[in-house]
């Protein structure tokens, strides 16, 4: 068994994200008698997959599914995959705003002489008000 000391330091999560993984319940490490914590490998091994899971962005209860269904040995990888898909196209989405972003935002760099002259294409597109100096 570890401490929560060893387990942050094998699993590279902090302390705070462990206690916080067992207040709401996807890790519950043996307590001694004394209230610490002791971490049995299962519980490193669910921390290192919670880790990874968190690494490629998916949310706490995606998860806490993830983590159900990888201790049920009657799932169905359809589910799993129609999970990892949603997320992927999630992530898709996300990729496509920031790229509207980045092309907006480079529009406007352009636009900006850069110089010492009051008026600028950025404030005036962030206040909404294209005659703005």
């Amino acid at each position: 068994m570890s401490t929560i000391g060893d387990v942050a330091e094998r699993t590279g999560l902090p302390q705070k994200t462990i206690r916080y993984y067992e207040e709401i319940g996807l890790i519950r490490p043996a307590r001694s008698a004394n209230g610490y914590r002791h971490f049995r490998e299962s519980d490193l091994h669910k921390l290192a997959f919670l880790g990874r899971a968190r690494a490629l962005g998916f949310s706490i209860e995606d998860c806490r599914t993830l983590l159900g269904l990888y201790e049920d040995n009657t799932r169905e990888s359809a589910s799993v995959k129609a999970l990892a898909e949603g997320h992927l196209a999630e992530i898709d989405r996300k990729i496509d705003q920031l790229q509207s972003m980045r092309a907006t935002l480079a529009d406007l760099v352009t636009a900006c002489h850069g110089d010492d002259r009051p008026d600028c294409p950025i404030l005036a597109d962030l206040s909404g008000d294209e005659d703005a100096p």
